[in-house]
């Protein structure tokens, strides 16, 4: 399964770590700009859709200031960004120019992908410069972002991305091999995972107690992206991109790297979006018969279900639903704003009316706008 996956992935989107082409001593390393472009051009030249999210713009960024630490302030990284982000670029755009492929730069932020309709312009103009034979390189609009409208890493926008371009692989570069069966640099027995099946808890725990990564992210950044993309049924590799020939090696089924499979019942695209893209506004607690009708019976959520809100929201936000013992279990977009339910909850259908007047919804969340986590 793993070379089928591996040997047969048209759409690929390829996220490059900062340590692999930058570093706060020499800024860019276009050596390895040029090598990785030399190796992605190889994989286009044989069939294969690349999208490539980069970090390395504020790193960039910090050589060309003369900063002598990593930014400690918000205005101080936005302009460590703003002045790496177009070094960044036009290293790639010589490296590609040189093969004769055009790039074009894409920013987004976290915004721009929880808007619906920005999602779905994003989705178009990615696809058109695809057909175009274009080669989009993404990276997060960190001179205009805040803590409230960023995706937060690129290992997280590189997911999102995999599913706005319904991807057929998301590839992590980073500077290790992938996920060992425990720390190498502790145990020099550790071995490296070729095919983890499920992200269990046990995964998930291996990889946060991981510190083999450099930058804004980690072993548990990435494990999480592959466990998100993972729920619309994309799978993710993650390979040393320091080592020189081996992804297109891997990619043509040679060993190499840590592949995450994806769940056989893929979410659709909208619901994937609720669960994974949306940050939630508040909470609704539910009764043991509301999760027992959403979770088991497919149904929509009624207000008789509801015994307390969490929160302050509107109708349309995006709200995670608890179960008695508090945990998360699903999520959705609510009809109504949070002070209408709490005047609402635990009520029969036939007496909200009563209660607010005629409404548009009888729902308080749809099961077409609800997703079981």
């Amino acid at each position: 399964m793993r070379d089928q996956i591996l040997t047969q992935a048209k759409r690929i989107v390829v996220k490059i770590g900062s340590s692999l082409i930058a570093s706060r001593a020499s800024g860019l390393r276009p050596d390895q700009i040029e090598r990785l472009a030399g190796e992605i051009g190889a994989l286009r030249a044989g069939g294969r859709e690349v999208l490539i999210v980069s970090s390395g713009a504020i790193v960039s960024g910090i050589k060309k200031l003369g900063l002598k630490d990593y930014p400690k302030t918000l205005p101080v990284k936005q302009a460590a960004a703003a002045v790496g982000q177009s070094r960044l670029m036009w290293a790639y755009e010589k490296a590609f120019e040189r093969l004769g492929i055009q790039v074009a730069q894409i920013l987004l932020t976290h915004q721009d992908l929880a808007d619906r309709r920005r999602f779905l312009n994003a989705r178009y103009t990615l696809a058109a410069l695809i057909g175009f034979g274009v080669l989009p390189i993404i990276n997060e609009n960190d001179t205009v972002a805040v803590d409230e409208i960023r995706v937060g890493d690129n290992d997280t926008l590189a997911g999102e991305v995999a599913h706005l371009v319904d991807a057929d692989l998301l590839v992590i570069l980073s500077d290790v091999d992938g996920l060992y069966t425990e720390d190498p640099r502790k145990n020099p027995a550790a071995t490296l995972i070729p095919v983890i099946p499920e992200i269990t808890g046990n995964i998930e725990h291996r990889a946060g107690a991981s510190s083999t990564f450099e930058g804004t992210g980690g072993m548990a950044t990435k494990v999480r992206a592959a466990k998100k993309v993972g729920e619309y049924g994309v799978p993710t590799l993650i390979v040393n991109g320091e080592r020189a020939g081996l992804l297109p090696a891997v990619l043509a089924g040679e060993p190499g790297g840590s592949l995450f499979l994806a769940r056989e019942r893929r979410l659709t695209s909208r619901k994937h979006w609720i669960a994974f893209t949306l940050r939630p506004r508040g909470q609704v607690h539910l009764d043991q018969g509301a999760v027992d009708a959403l979770a088991q019976r497919g149904k929509s959520l009624l207000a008789s279900g509801i015994t307390g809100v969490t929160g302050h929201f509107e109708a349309g936000d995006p709200v995670v639903c608890l179960d008695p013992d508090g945990k998360e279990f699903a999520k959705g977009l609510v009809n109504f704003s949070s002070d209408a339910l709490n005047r609402v909850k635990g009520l029969k259908t036939q007496d909200i009316q009563q209660q607010l007047g005629p409404q548009e919804y009888e729902e308080v969340i749809h099961r077409d706008n609800l997703v079981i986590l």
